[in-house]
């Protein structure tokens, strides 16, 4: 059973930065992408940022870009959601997914794509 363990998550004003982190716990996958998605309260959860197994391809939404950055670990167990210049709208709880997968470059942005996912931790941005 493998299970995803985050961390990161808190209060923080708005522009202000947070970092999340996320590991694979209990059976070790040979390759596998990871993706974080975040879900608002009354709202779907959605995709925030995707990277492959070695990390050499990420994906972003659109709401994102250029101000959180997806990265792995030099381990590649670990990836990392550094999150800049928050805002109020990205207040949501943050989930944590990853999959196996054969294409060592190939990253993945739906959330039906993954087959395990964290707990989720909260991220409060206050105005």
């Amino acid at each position: 059973q493998v299970q995803l363990v985050e961390s990161g998550g808190g209060l923080v004003q708005a522009g202000g930065s947070l970092r999340l982190s996320c590991a694979p716990s209990g059976r070790t996958f040979t390759m596998y992408a990871m993706g974080w998605f975040r879900q608002a309260p009354g709202k779907e959860r959605e995709f925030v940022a995707a990277i492959s197994w070695t990390g050499g391809s990420t994906d972003y939404a659109d709401s994102v870009k250029g101000r959180f950055t997806i990265s792995r670990g030099n381990a590649k167990n670990t990836v990392y959601l550094q999150m800049n210049s928050l805002k109020p709208e990205d207040t949501a709880v943050y989930y944590c997914a990853a999959r196996t997968t054969y294409y060592s470059d190939i990253y993945y942005s739906r959330a039906y794509d993954y087959d395990y996912w964290g707990q989720g931790t909260q991220v409060t941005v206050s105005s």
